[in-house]
């Protein structure tokens, strides 16, 4: 799966940033779409497998996402269980700190059930990246101030 990458700086160290991406529970507040987040299944404090509802126009679905840890540096996730529209997904962020805070790249693929040009896919990808980083530097830069 070719990936859509995008990337933010947000005014904060990479573990604050970290603890708000594991927050799962509280997605629906700040996670575009996002109408549930479940942790499932958890291992050394942190998510391992999380059930989501999403409802971001076009795409209502519910599916599961099993997550990999690397401390603070970054997380990746696979779609383990799917929905009747998401049949893929790979994903991660890396946390890079830099002189003004943490640097945040987002890195998303995603395959759907329904026939997409390559093209439109990739700018789908492109608008939920941004949108879900720039919803993460508020929430985390509204938590710190």
């Amino acid at each position: 799966m070719a990936r859509t990458s995008s990337d933010i700086v947000i005014a904060a160290p990479p573990a604050d940033i970290m603890a708000v991406i594991a927050d799962f529970p509280q997605y629906p507040e700040w996670a575009t779409g996002v109408r549930r987040a479940e942790v499932i299944a958890e291992a050394g404090g942190r998510a391992q497998q999380v059930h989501f509802l999403l409802d971001a126009t076009p795409i209502r679905d519910e599916y599961d996402l099993a997550y990999q840890w690397d401390g603070d540096r970054s997380v990746s996730w696979t779609l383990v269980e799917s929905g009747s529209m998401l049949t893929g997904m790979e994903g991660s962020y890396e946390l890079d700190p830099v002189d003004d805070g943490t640097r945040v790249t987002y890195q998303l693929a995603v395959n759907v059930s329904i026939p997409m040009l390559g093209m439109l896919k990739r700018k789908a990808e492109k608008v939920i990246i941004d949108t879900a980083l720039k919803g993460l530097k508020r929430r985390v830069e509204a938590t710190r101030g």
